[in-house]
């Protein structure tokens, strides 16, 4: 059994912009950001989508493709970011983002989730899927991916960087991106 975690395909108009729940379009790159990441797929018995617009396009994109209609499950979204969702990361005030940075697991100075909460949120998530046969595919966020990453106890998860369009393979304990 493989789980692999795909985050989703570039967003249009997001840099520089704090968006967890947000929905935000796709870049007019997607089709070619799609088959690309889908080369390089093994086969999978199951697809999870988080319920964004940006995560469920790309799943039905490769659940079109390899016969599957994908499962949307909310534990899979992106952390909510409250109201920092939608502004300038530079136009937040420099004394929240200090806050969150000093109490980065339990702070929410946005007023939306922790990443303890996160965190928790995903582990239970992987937790239950991981029961199922066959190999798993996710699309999902970067937020969702290095929570995975840390409950598989992959040092320096929370500062991973995760690229669009890239697959990261849960084996075990063991993670790798491609």
């Amino acid at each position: 059994m493989a789980l692999i975690l795909v985050r989703h395909t570039r967003p249009e108009g997001t840099d520089g912009l704090c968006y967890g729940r947000l929905d935000v379009p796709l870049a007019a790159s997607f089709e070619e950001e799609a088959r690309a990441l889908a080369a390089g797929l093994p086969p999978f018995d199951h697809l999870i989508t988080s319920p964004a617009t940006r995560c469920r396009r790309l799943a039905d994109w490769l659940g079109a493709r390899r016969g599957l209609v994908p499962l949307v499950d909310h534990r899979f979204q992106e952390m909510d970011f409250g109201r920092w969702e939608g502004r300038l990361w530079s136009e937040i005030p420099e004394g929240e983002i200090n806050a969150w940075a000093e109490h980065f697991f339990e702070g929410r100075p946005h007023g939306g989730e922790n990443v303890a909460d996160l965190a928790d949120r995903v582990g239970r998530a992987l937790t239950c899927v991981r029961r199922w046969p066959g190999n798993i595919l996710i699309i999902t966020h970067a937020g969702v991916v290095r929570a995975a990453l840390a409950a598989a106890g992959q040092a320096g998860a929370w500062q991973a960087s995760i690229a669009y369009a890239s697959a990261t393979w849960l084996d075990g304990l063991e993670a790798r991106e491609e």
